[in-house]
């Protein structure tokens, strides 16, 4: 199938343009017919605006001479906890977009992940605009990219805490978030990644479930307004106490694939606990004209927590384990049956008390700890099955805790103000070392280093009207990072002729101190329109494997070489916005620009190495991959939109698209490496209460726009159609099923040829084939 790459871009273009004329022209009172859901974002911003508490003291302001009557202030406050109209019942498949946020954020609710079966949260944001995965090895580890910036400027979080795995560390690491245990996954960017750290200017993944609850599961719906999202306030349980289970399941056609989950949450006398099972095991896939080999996974996990609710506030605290076995795809990996085995334990614990005070709103606290390991394994020798083991183990033991105070509003006359100030500190152990050669210079990667960080950060929130808003936001962080390198490494060297060659271990201590700022505006416009602009200054220190790699990484097929001599990379963006959330059509538009000072980037140099020796030219096994640092310019913009066409049967009949477009180069004029390429997309759809048709089709221009060692990347299309209907039952008893969900969904239904332009391995690698998953979905 061939699409003209030049209409692609004239129709993606003239509907970029004309999306918001098409807004005027469309008359509210058609939003009738459209039934939006009710959008709840959990992580962006630490300024949560709820209802306050009647207090039988007066509220004082700044103006002078006035005091608000306390009989006014409870009238207001009143008003204010009143329930609003309760919003229609949720459409399954209806775009959610967030208008009142200062920067783009994507949501994935949690009917669109049981449908979209994705194993890794690569795999499940990869089709967004602006964001794709890593995939290097398909179903297994593929890290989310955005706007073209991947593992050291793109945080992950689950329930406020990082993953703390070892996916930043190497494209073939998994992330240890798997969609099957997440109810809900978002993509935050501009001036709210600050919460989460300075390693996030290109956006944080942040998957949220229950494992921590907030609440009970016969919790009665809540009413509480917020900011940008509706806060789970804590509910206290009816005495008699009630139990919610939940299974998850679905079959895979392309490669075999079993899935299938278990969730129970139960609450009574103020206790709510939640647990939770998980596995998934594949065969290696198909794809066009045969099999991808050595790309089957095995993986499982679980947890258990629980959480004691008091009025104002709850404490709660859970355990995780995440175990993959996965196998590498690619020349080398299937000549050795390059394999990762790996297993991660981690506890967290999380709390917020909303004292009644006149000061403070609330205190909220998250903290974690991990203890991650990992073993890469396969054949020492290609020709000798006993010489199979480990060829290399990763460990991460890594600390973390936030606390925030948000302040009660502030009334300075001119506009309304609320503060929160947080504070962040982490500690990180990490290893790599390797049985072969273990007295050489060049083990262990970078074996061992451990990092320490400690940070503060403020949020103001000045509200001008109930259609102007700004933010203004800060964080500074101290950064301690400890590890050894060789005093030397050339880029050419053969330690079997010259063993002297690389330099003597030395130990290194380095400190850096980043510091962030951003500002944000947000306007309502008429037309249910909603624009905003924001500016962000974001410096941040290199990570360990940036200064001190320095050997053979197998897996990703690369010989790495660290810079300890790296400083501070500085990063100044503007993103402007503009969106439309109600009414028949709803989209999405946002462009940006971004310079960096002192990019890290890992530059592929030509040369090829093999354990001890690097060579200039093709001929050995591993490309040679030198950290550095230069400017560099990214830019570009996304959109999507979804139009409600015309009511149909007993719902509604539409069409949408999306397009997306990143640009990186550096200022000498050459590409930045693995960039994303244009992507171009659009469909019909048909939903109702209960029934959800999609038919979607991607296109994915060449990617000719590479970096001096890299090769062109073929477009595609990747062709998708869905069915799913969705049904609540009567519950009759006290263990009955109250909501059914069954789905039928075909990905790469013209059994495309698919390469992924980002992945390190995409000339050996393609992603699956045709394939026809069947989910179901219980909920008890």
């Amino acid at each position: 199938m061939s699409v003209s790459s030049h209409r692609l871009l004239a129709i993606a273009r003239l509907g970029a343009a004309t999306l918001p004329a098409l807004a005027m022209t469309i008359p509210d009172q058609a939003s009738a017919q459209t039934t939006l859901p009710g959008i709840v974002v959990n992580a962006p911003s630490p300024i949560v605006h709820r209802a306050r508490p009647s207090r039988t003291k007066p509220t004082h302001t700044v103006r002078r001479g006035r005091t608000t009557p306390p009989s006014t202030a409870r009238q207001t406050e009143e008003a204010a906890a009143a329930p609003p109209a309760s919003p229609p019942a949720d459409l399954p498949g209806t775009l959610p977009i967030v208008t009142d946020q200062f920067a783009t954020v994507t949501v994935v609710p949690n009917d669109e992940i049981r449908r979209s079966g994705a194993a890794t949260l690569g795999d499940l944001l990869n089709n967004k605009p602006g964001i794709t995965g890593s995939s290097f090895a398909p179903g297994a580890s593929s890290r989310p990219i955005i706007r073209g910036l991947d593992v050291n400027r793109v945080g992950i979080v689950e329930n406020g805490i990082g993953s703390n795995g070892a996916s930043d560390l190497g494209e073939d690491h998994f992330v240890p978030i798997d969609p099957l245990s997440t109810n809900q996954v978002e993509v935050i960017r501009g001036p709210a990644t600050l919460r989460y750290g300075s390693t996030a200017i290109g956006g944080v993944v942040s998957a949220s479930n229950n494992r921590i609850p907030e609440t009970t599961p016969c919790a009665p719906p809540l009413t509480t307004q917020t900011y940008g999202y509706d806060v789970k306030a804590p509910q206290l349980p009816p005495s008699s106490g009630c139990v919610s289970v939940e299974t998850r399941g679905a079959v895979s056609s392309v490669d075999q694939g079993r899935e299938g989950g278990v969730l129970l949450d139960a609450g009574g006398n103020n206790v709510a606990i939640h647990a939770d099972a998980f596995a998934r095991r594949t065969d290696d896939y198909a794809i066009p004209g045969g099999v991808q080999k050595n790309s089957s996974t095995d993986s499982n996990g679980g947890s258990v927590g629980g959480s004691y609710l008091f009025d104002g506030g709850f404490i709660g605290a859970a355990i995780t384990q995440n175990n993959s076995l996965y196998h590498i795809p690619g020349h080398e990996g299937e000549e050795v049956g390059t394999r990762i085995d790996a297993h991660q334990t981690k506890f967290t614990a999380k709390g917020e008390y909303r004292p009644d005070a006149a000061a403070v709103d609330a205190i909220r606290f998250w903290v974690g700890a991990t203890d991650y390991r990992h073993n890469e394994l396969g054949l020492a020798d290609a020709a000798d099955p006993a010489s199979d083991g480990v060829r290399q183990t990763f460990t991460n033991k890594e600390q973390e805790g936030r606390m925030e105070v948000q302040l009660a509003p502030f009334d300075l006359r001119f506009a309304a103000l609320t503060t929160a100030i947080g504070v962040q500190a982490s500690h990180q152990e990490l290893t790599a070392p390797s049985p072969d050669d273990p007295l050489g210079p060049l083990n262990g990667l970078w074996d061992p280093n451990s990092n320490a960080k400690l940070a503060g950060y403020v949020f103001n929130e000045f509200k001008f009207s109930e259609t102007t808003k700004a933010q203004v936001a800060g964080r500074i962080e101290h950064v301690n990072l400890s590890g050894s390198t060789p005093s030397v490494i050339p880029e050419l060297f053969d330690l079997t002729t010259d063993p002297g060659a690389i330099g003597a271990a030395m130990p290194r201590a380095l400190n850096f101190t980043p510091a962030s700022a951003s500002v944000g505006l947000i306007q309502d416009l008429p037309w249910n329109l909603v624009a905003s602009l924001t500016g962000q200054y974001v410096q941040r220190a290199p990570k360990p494997a940036e200064l001190f790699s320095r050997g053979a990484h197998d897996a990703t097929e690369t010989f790495d070489i660290g810079n300890p001599n790296l400083g501070i990379e500085t990063a100044k963006s503007i993103e402007a916005g503009l969106r439309r959330a109600a009414g028949p059509l709803r989209f999405e538009l946002t462009g940006y620009y971004t310079r960096f000072n002192g990019f890290i980037y890992r530059r592929l140099t030509g040369n090829t190495c093999e354990e001890t020796t690097c060579a200039a030219g093709p001929g050995l096994e591993l490309n040679q991959a030198v950290y550095s640092q230069t400017d560099a310019v990214f830019r570009g913009g996304e959109f999507q939109f979804q139009y409600d066409v015309l009511p149909a049967w007993a719902g509604l009949f539409g069409i949408e698209g999306q397009y997306d477009i990143v640009r990186a180069t550096f200022t000498d004029g050459s590409n930045v490496p693995r960039i994303p390429p244009q992507r171009l997309g659009g469909g019909v759809y048909y939903h109702d209460a209960n029934w959800l048709a999609r038919i979607n089709l991607l296109h994915a221009f060449a990617q000719n726009d590479v970096s001096g060692v890299e090769t062109p990347t073929p477009g595609y299309n990747r062709l998708r159609a869905e069915v799913s209907y969705t049904t609540t039952l009567s519950k009759n008893d006290w263990w009955g099923a109250q909501k059914v969900t069954v789905g039928l969904v075909g990905d790469n239904l013209l059994n495309e040829q698919i390469r992924n332009a980002v992945a390190y391995n995409k000339d050996e690698v393609l992603l699956p084939g045709l394939n026809v998953r069947l989910f179901a979905n219980v909920k008890y």
